[in-house]
């Protein structure tokens, strides 16, 4: 796909992740539609940008009035929708709340198949691309993070459903796993928590440039990180394996996951 002069609608624009890719879809000469939900984040983040026709949209994409406003936004015509919008909370599933585990089905799941569906008549115009930004744990589950490993995991499922759903249509859909990676969203016990088990961090700019990889290409599906690329595989083939190498990292996961919920309770 060529990115100059395509309009992308980019939902998370203001986090770590989203401003590195808004930032990359600029330099490549693409226009955007930034969405987020402080007006005054958009507009920092625009002051960044050189180019000069791009939106912004302050939008709860959990409602119908902000996913509205945002395809009221482009007028009927997108190139590309990236869903990177994403809500994460650490801790033992029993020291969640309700509302917890809502808010990551709502912006990692529900918001993403809501905003596919409204812009389908659009990308059909344009025989333009979806691209859902899940994650390593969409493919892994991982202690401390079953609300989000689920909400990933879905996110993956409809992303490969929707692929074979429109695959005789000009709509493409990508699919993008990044490994950690170093934003804000991740409490200070996520940190030290990566910190002693040795995982790898990357960052905001490595993933943005890979999804823009990603988008010229048009690959299917894009998994970050070595070895994390090994045990998705080696965890759809060999799942006991991949429980018994967790098993022994689950007294430091649930340490830090404690820790993290007991600060913020």
């Amino acid at each position: 796909m060529d990115i100059a002069q395509k309009t992308f609608v980019l939902t998370g624009a203001t986090g770590g992740i989203g401003a590195a890719i808004a930032t990359c879809l600029d330099e490549a000469g693409a226009r955007i539609i930034l969405v987020g939900r402080s007006a005054e984040s958009l507009a920092q983040l625009m002051g960044t940008l050189s180019g000069q026709d791009h939106k912004l949209v302050e939008a709860d994409l959990t409602t119908v009035q902000g996913r509205q406003a945002v395809v009221d936004a482009c007028a009927g015509a997108v190139d590309g929708l990236i869903n990177n919008a994403g809500y994460n909370e650490f801790g033992m599933l029993t020291d969640l709340s309700e509302s917890q585990l809502r808010a990551m089905f709502e912006v990692n799941v529900l918001a993403p198949m809501l905003l596919c569906q409204a812009f389908i008549p659009a990308l059909l115009e344009s025989s333009g691309t979806v691209v859902n930004v899940g994650s390593g744990f969409g493919s892994i589950g991982f202690a401390g993070h079953c609300g989000y490993s689920a909400s990933k995991f879905a996110l993956r499922g409809f992303s490969e459903s929707l692929r074979r759903e429109l695959s005789d249509t000009g709509i493409d859909v990508l699919y993008l796993a990044p490994r950690a990676v170093d934003t804000a969203m991740n409490p200070q016990e996520v940190v030290s928590m990566n910190t002693e088990l040795g995982n790898k961090v990357d960052s905001p700019q490595y993933v943005a440039q890979q999804l823009l990889l990603q988008l010229q290409t048009g690959q299917a599906r894009r998994y970050l990180g070595w070895p994390e690329r090994f045990f998705v595989k080696l965890n759809s083939v060999f799942p006991a394996l991949v429980d018994s190498a967790l098993a022994k990292q689950l007294p430091i996961i649930r340490k830090w996951a404690v820790a993290s919920t007991s600060r913020s309770s």
